[in-house]
């Protein structure tokens, strides 16, 4: 199932007041009833600009706003309120606020709402109605609900399923920069999923969202490039690629990393850090590199050789349905 995605949070920018003049304009101005100047004074103390920084200052300021129906007002004084900052969490005060701003058509409060009836957070949980205001969110061009709705086609979530819709929202998401977006396009073109096969485009995608970051782009664009799938095979080019992931915890590169060491593919063979990121994988869970770990243990390659050390990992690894485990720790007994 594709995760949906997440804003933590989102403040609207103003204008920034640092002389002591134009704060004491702004607080008389919010004092007299100004919305615009509620909202901005809020903001500076959300951000501790010519002020200290102080939450409660801001929930204060931004519900004069909000009151008087300044969208995005109403919009940031939902997250304080998802979040308790400032103020007690309430999750369905969030929820009254965001659909204030959505009404006016604000697409980061109707994508807020869409989250909330998605995950059932301060209003029951019901996928229809969050589909409908990812959509409208969508429309108006908001690349995180886009990418939302298209995960709802795709997995038939809120809406009939639609692979064509699916790819659509995706893109436009992608298209904006969104990692996300962009993994998962990834995956469809490499699995044939809503698309055609292609590990070319596949590749594309996975690079974008890679050089972005994104753990898992990462490591299955080295698996792209050991295999030779839609790129070049290019061992150094894996390496690269398993290494960004592997340093960012993901048990699949740390895996796979330890094979590059091991087998000396664009790298320097060495059973040391192959043992390293063995381990690390296999302290993950993985199945083979416990039973890699395993094996290197037995042989004493690098790392000292110890046979009780080695029957602890390969009965992990046996235990998750590993056969070669299995085998090898029966061979070991007396």
């Amino acid at each position: 199932m594709k995760k949906l995605s997440i804003i933590i949070f989102l403040v609207f920018a103003c204008s920034v007041f640092g002389q002591t003049a134009e704060l004491d304009a702004l607080r008389q101005k919010a004092e007299q009833g100004n919305a615009d100047a509620q909202y901005n004074l809020g903001y500076m103390y959300f951000q501790g600009q010519g002020v200290a920084r102080d939450e409660a200052e801001t929930v204060k300021w931004w519900l004069k706003a909000a009151d008087q129906g300044l969208g995005k007002a109403q919009t940031n004084l939902g997250i304080m309120y998802a979040q308790g900052r400032g103020v007690t969490k309430d999750e369905t005060e969030a929820v009254k606020w965001y659909g204030k701003a959505a009404k006016q058509g604000i697409a980061f409060a109707q994508y807020n709402l869409g989250l909330a009836h998605a995950q059932g957070q301060g209003v029951a949980k019901d996928e229809v109605e969050a589909a409908k205001w990812y959509r409208k969110a969508a429309e108006q061009g908001f690349a995180p609900a886009q990418y939302n709705l298209g995960a709802m086609y795709a997995t038939g979530r809120g809406l009939a399923r639609n692979d064509a819709e699916a790819v659509k929202w995706y893109r436009e998401a992608a298209g904006q920069g969104n990692v996300d977006a962009q993994n998962d396009l990834g995956i469809m073109y490499h699995t044939g999923q809503c698309v055609a096969k292609d590990d070319a485009e596949a590749a594309k995608w996975w690079r974008k969202a890679a050089e972005q970051g994104h753990v898992l782009a990462q490591s299955n664009l080295g698996l792209l490039y050991i295999n030779g799938r839609g790129v070049i095979k290019d061992a150094t080019e894996a390496m690269k690629w398993f290494r960004k992931a592997a340093e960012q915890g993901n048990s699949v590169a740390q895996y796979n990393l330890g094979i590059m060491y091991y087998t000396a593919q664009g790298v320097a063979q060495d059973n040391a850090e192959a043992v390293k990121w063995y381990l690390a994988a296999a302290k993950q869970g993985d199945a083979d590199a416990q039973y890699n770990l395993g094996i290197m243990y037995i042989a004493g390659a690098g790392i000292k050789r110890d046979e009780n050390e080695a029957k602890i990992w390969l009965q992990k690894s046996a235990a998750q349905g590993h056969v070669e485990a299995a085998k090898l720790l029966k061979s070991l007994q007396p």
